[in-house]
């Protein structure tokens, strides 16, 4: 191939700069030109004015520097009409005007759906694993996970010093989307006492009667860490928990409204209620987890990922995503790695609510 084209897609996650850095690098060793992609599939349907708003040939000279920057250099952005086959048609046959021969795809699994459609309209694609979700079952790792927990381990360190000094409850909402593998990982790393995810049902009083023991045995810090998800598919138990909160706070500020759901603001309100003597405090730690720059295993997997996917396209294979198996960096068709159901670990997460 002389000219292929990468592009960032979905959320933004740490090391997407230095996966394209690779992908730069790997380009001109095999002597071929590489375009930038902008704002994910959004930048192949060419929506602005001016060509070099959506894409952006990308010699060393331009991207050198961006590897330990945070965010993507080429911008990330979700694209609704890129669901539609004409859609897709048309930015196929423009990639082909280009002689654009092949595209790596740094992003989650809808972007890794749109990769598979492409390689149907004959636009070779190799996918690389970016999201801080970790909620792709094909690899231990996904791109900027390993730095979003180590941003939440040092959060919740610092949010502990703080429980511990005024004896406070603290709940602590991490990303994660569905996914309880930032919120497991977070609370073994750092002592915390009670873990919530989606992927197990969870009761509001139980997680009271936890604490309340806790509390009895002269732990008044405890942290109890959150999975965004959590909140999404709630059971009537968790509803019910509306019944025991009064319509204002202490300043007198309406704390909730009956239809409105559950979050780590109203989950801390609960506890309050439920377990005597217990100063509940919640944060959201947010778009920290996403903004920072990558640190040592996302940085590597970047490089290691970045190089094989340029190979790839280089030795015409196509249609495969990167990841990693048993620590090292591997491949598999796209259609294989989306098929495998991802498995919780429910030992883990039954020792961190029992310690």
């Amino acid at each position: 191939m002389r000219r292929i084209g990468v592009l960032t897609s979905g959320g933004d996650s740490p090391g997407m700069n230095a996966a394209v850095v690779s992908v730069a690098r790997s380009a001109a060793l095999y002597h071929m030109e590489l375009v930038g992609i902008k704002r994910g599939y959004n930048g192949l349907l060419r929506k602005r004015p001016n060509i070099n708003d959506d894409m952006q040939v990308l010699d060393l000279e331009t991207v050198l520097d961006i590897a330990d920057q945070p965010g993507t250099f080429l911008r990330t952005a979700r694209c609704i009409e890129f669901l539609n086959p004409d859609v897709r048609a048309k930015a196929a046959d423009d990639l082909k005007e280009m002689g654009i021969e092949g595209l790596i795809i740094v992003g989650g699994d809808g972007s890794f759906q749109g990769a598979m459609a492409l390689c149907n309209l004959g636009i070779p694609c190799i996918g690389i694993p970016g999201t801080i979700d970790n909620d792709l079952a094909y690899t231990e790792r996904s791109l900027g996970y390993d730095t979003a927990v180590n941003v939440c381990i040092n959060a919740v360190r610092s949010i502990r010093a703080t429980s511990r000094s005024h004896d406070r409850v603290a709940v602590v909402e991490v990303m994660g989307r569905n996914c309880g593998d930032i919120a497991l990982r977070t609370a073994m790393c750092t002592g915390a006492e009670i873990v919530i995810v989606p992927e197990i049902s969870w009761n509001v009083y139980k997680v009271a009667e936890r604490i309340n023991q806790l509390m009895k045995n002269g732990d008044t810090r405890a942290t109890l860490i959150v999975a965004e998800g959590v909140f999404k598919n709630q059971s009537m138990e968790q509803f019910s928990a509306y019944e025991l909160l009064s319509s204002y706070d202490a300043n007198y500020q309406k704390i909730h409204s009956p239809n409105e759901p559950m979050n780590a603001k109203t989950l801390a309100e609960v506890l309050r209620q439920l377990c005597r003597g217990c100063d509940a405090r919640a944060t959201v730690l947010g778009y920290i987890q996403r903004g920072s720059a990558p640190f040592a295993y996302d940085a590597g997997f970047a490089f290691e990922a970045g190089n094989l996917a340029v190979k790839l396209l280089r030795d015409g294979v196509t249609e495969q995503v990167i990841g990693v198996r048993n620590g090292r960096v591997y491949y598999l068709p796209i259609r294989e790695a989306l098929a495998i159901k991802p498995a919780f670990d429910r030992e883990l997460y039954n020792l961190v609510n029992s310690l």
